[in-house]
């Protein structure tokens, strides 16, 4: 795992999450639901849905009424850059594109607007294996 992977989790502590899903055999439910239990807050970004495990659900990025550190996204490649443009309006610090999802064309415009952006990467795995190397997050 390279070292920005590591600072990124380690920097991280709200996450959004756009197509969080209600179901939980999806990797866009047991994902985010992994990384609530790891103590990080997580904010459901889903346009149908009210609360997810407990959480409060946004129907987008716009709407969220706090500080968003990294913007995790689970929709398809072709669907990713009008989430990419609201985390650099909401001020987020990351993008994470999860495994599968990329576009090189948003994460680039992401990155020239400052973010730093992970693509095609499950951050459940990458998580617990920063986790066993004895990665810890920033205190609070």
């Amino acid at each position: 795992m390279d070292d920005k992977v590591k600072r990124i989790l380690r920097e991280t502590k709200v996450i959004a999450t756009v197509g969080f899903s209600s179901y939980p055999h999806k990797p866009s439910h047991y994902v985010p639901a992994y990384m609530l239990r790891q103590g990080y807050r997580v904010i459901p970004v889903h346009p149908r849905a009210g609360q997810i495990l407990g959480q409060q659900a946004y129907a987008s990025l716009d709407d969220v009424p706090e500080p968003v550190d990294l913007v995790q996204i689970f929709r398809p490649s072709h669907k990713v850059r009008p989430h990419v443009e609201q985390a650099i309006a909401i001020g987020a610090r990351f993008v994470w594109m999860q495994a599968g999802i990329a576009d090189p064309e948003a994460a680039r415009l992401a990155e020239q607007a400052g973010l730093e952006v992970v693509m095609d990467r499950c951050m459940l795995v990458d998580h617990r294996q920063w986790k066993a190397g004895g990665g810890q997050r920033a205190p609070d």
